[in-house]
């Protein structure tokens, strides 16, 4: 009797444990950004003093011209980003099928090295060549980023693709370029979508790159949000971060969501 209390004890500590363990370190990771929206709907000019709930912070992003514009910025870098990357990750993964697996090291070095060391490197070559800083710059900057999580994903989706099918389409007449359109990109659509979303969440909330390649004369969302703390947080800093998670999130969601697993599964 004895042992089945003790073995019935254990089985409940190890189903609780678990369970527990996992919700504590949730709320670790996401307290900090929940504290952060709770504070954004704040009614006060004080960050931590609560007097009551108001939606005064993000009218006032909606009014503020300043903030439009770095929003603005943030989306011309972000969608650029994602078309340059997709469009060059796309080709050279076509173009270079021979020699890809060979340079993935360098692609997935991007991944593995700390952003701040891309950064740096990146400010030393446009200094070395007087490259002045901007959006050609940020862009570029954003560009190499995003080839480092392009090419992995388009090249995980294109190794999987039967080499007969395209050999089927060029007995059947169709030349190399109808084949890319009409076999290829419908085949590596998912990886496409996948990686376009991710491209775009990353560079639109991102600060090292940006503030390293932007110089003087651009600024983005994170540097905007980078130059109000430095004079002390405040609710509509709150409300701007929280509208960047909102916007990752939204990203996330639409990635998750039925309706796009089952658009990747017929293209597939």
């Amino acid at each position: 009797m004895g042992e089945k209390i003790s073995s019935m004890s254990k089985s409940i500590f190890a189903h609780c444990t678990l369970p527990t363990l996992v919700i504590l370190t949730y709320l670790f990771l996401y307290l900090p950004i929940i504290v952060l929206i709770i504070f954004s709907f704040n009614a006060s000019d004080v960050m931590y003093v609560w007097s009551g709930f108001s939606l005064h912070w993000y009218f006032h992003l909606l009014h503020s011209s300043e903030i439009r514009h770095v929003i603005f910025n943030s989306l011309i870098v972000a969608f650029s980003s994602v078309i340059l990357s997709v469009t060059m990750g796309t080709l050279l993964v076509y173009g270079a099928k021979k020699y890809i697996e060979r340079l993935m090291i360098i692609f997935y070095g991007s991944m593995l090295f700390p952003e701040i060391v891309i950064a740096v490197s990146l400010l030393t070559v446009f200094s070395f060549f007087s490259v002045p800083l901007g959006f050609v710059t940020l862009i570029a900057g954003h560009t190499l980023l995003g080839l480092g999580f392009v090419i992995p994903i388009v090249y995980g989706q294109y190794e999987h693709l039967d080499e007969s099918i395209i050999e089927a389409g060029l007995d059947l007449g169709a030349s190399h370029v109808q084949i890319f359109f009409y076999v290829i990109l419908p085949y590596l659509a998912p990886a496409l979508l996948a990686s376009s979303l991710l491209v775009f969440i990353i560079s639109f909330d991102d600060f090292l790159i940006s503030f390293f390649c932007a110089g003087a004369t651009t600024q983005t969302l994170s540097l905007y949000i980078f130059a109000q703390i430095r004079t002390g947080l405040s609710p509509e800093v709150s409300a701007l971060s929280s509208l960047i998670v909102f916007i990752s999130s939204l990203g996330v969601l639409i990635l998750s969501s039925p309706r796009v697993r089952i658009l990747e599964r017929m293209l597939s």
